[in-house]
């Protein structure tokens, strides 16, 4: 063998060595789940476990419902319950039930009596309907391709659904637990808000950097409009005193606040890479938001246009949706996990004086 070959075979050696030792540290990285910094603006609480069902877990949706938060994994299709306490810190909370299926889950809505929960399973393109109490499974809805996000319409009493792939939004009877119609989007639609004031629901369209304005009733949309510097909205929140949708874009690592009375988007702030869930604690004035790479950003609103960045946490690949208390202002986050059990992190705010919880 002569000294050029032997050369590289020595330097071949060397890089897929390298290459060994980048890999175990990057999948060391994903498997530790480290404790996340307490901040100025927030105090990290602890971790609320959940079942291990499989190697990977990715948890996606949290929905909030009086005193009891579901959580659904996306990778088992695994629908948690997690009984919160009316007083203490979350961190004692216990699991109280779960309900397995074969299908990825997504979104949870409850009905008007919070006796039923909605459950998308995209791969299956249907909705659950499970016991919000017992989480017993009750009937399957077949709906659109590629259901996902949801919620529950309470001025038209009606559940909707928005279906990535096929463009539209399905509406569900939740009393008779039927297809009642579908909308036509025109594009992906990601998370949407309800408007009390309106009584309409506001859409993003992730694919073409819009917002829409959808009439339930007429079952058409009735405005549509572009958000200038944003890409691949997807979270979103109504903040109804302001009249500003808070939109969180994954494309771009930005939030922006449509202000919709002027149709336009009023202010843009770079917030933490790839951000997929926002949430607003109007008692605080704070906007919360997270995304797939692991960061946690604490925002506040000083007013209706203007905005800051408070704090920037570190947290874990995948840590990516969440969902706030307004009684007790704690912030729980969904942990993605590789080869441990899944669980949400519990994050108590920190301010001078806090709003009686009631």
């Amino acid at each position: 063998m002569n000294k050029t070959m032997r050369n590289l075979l020595k330097w071949t050696g060397i890089v897929i060595a390298v290459l060994a030792l980048i890999g175990a540290a990057y999948l060391a990285k994903l498997v530790y789940i480290a404790t996340p910094a307490s901040v100025m603006s927030m105090q990290f609480d602890g971790f609320i476990p959940l079942p291990k069902g499989s190697a990977l877990s990715v948890l996606d949706y949290l929905t909030l419902s009086e005193r009891d938060l579901f959580v659904t994994n996306e990778s088992t299709g695994t629908v948690y319950k997690i009984e919160l306490p009316q007083t203490g810190l979350p961190h004692t909370t216990v699991l109280t039930s779960e309900a397995p299926q074969p299908a990825a889950a997504h979104g949870v809505a409850l009905d008007a009596t919070h006796k039923l929960a909605f459950v998308t399973r995209s791969e299956a393109n249907q909705v659950d309907v499970i016991d919000a109490k017992t989480m017993k499974g009750i009937a399957r809805i077949s709906v659109g391709e590629d259901a996902d996000g949801i919620m529950y319409e309470a001025d038209h009493d009606l559940i909707y659904v928005a279906n990535g792939d096929a463009h539209v939004a399905t509406l569900i009877d939740p009393h008779k637990q039927q297809v009642v119609g579908t909308i036509a989007l025109g594009g992906k639609p990601e998370f949407m808000a309800s408007d009390s004031l309106n009584h309409t629901v506001y859409q993003n369209l992730r694919d073409l950097n819009a917002v829409a304005e959808v009439d339930i009733g007429a079952r058409k949309i009735v405005g549509q409009w572009s958000l200038a510097g944003c890409v691949a909205p997807s979270g979103m929140v109504l903040d109804s005193p302001t009249r500003r949708l808070l939109i969180v874009c994954a494309g771009n690592a930005a939030l922006v606040v449509f202000d919709l009375n002027q149709h336009k988007v009023a202010a843009t702030l770079a917030i933490g890479s790839d951000p997929d869930s926002v949430a607003l604690d109007a008692d605080l004035h704070r906007i919360y938001a997270t995304g797939k790479a692991g960061v946690f950003t604490v925002v506040s609103q000083d007013g209706p246009d203007a905005y800051h960045v408070l704090d920037s946490i570190q947290l874990h690949y995948g840590a990516h949706t969440l969902a706030v208390d307004p009684r007790t202002h704690y912030v729980y986050v969904a942990y993605a996990a590789l080869f441990v059990a899944p669980r949400v992190a519990v994050f108590e705010p920190r301010v001078a004086a806090l709003p009686a919880a009631h």
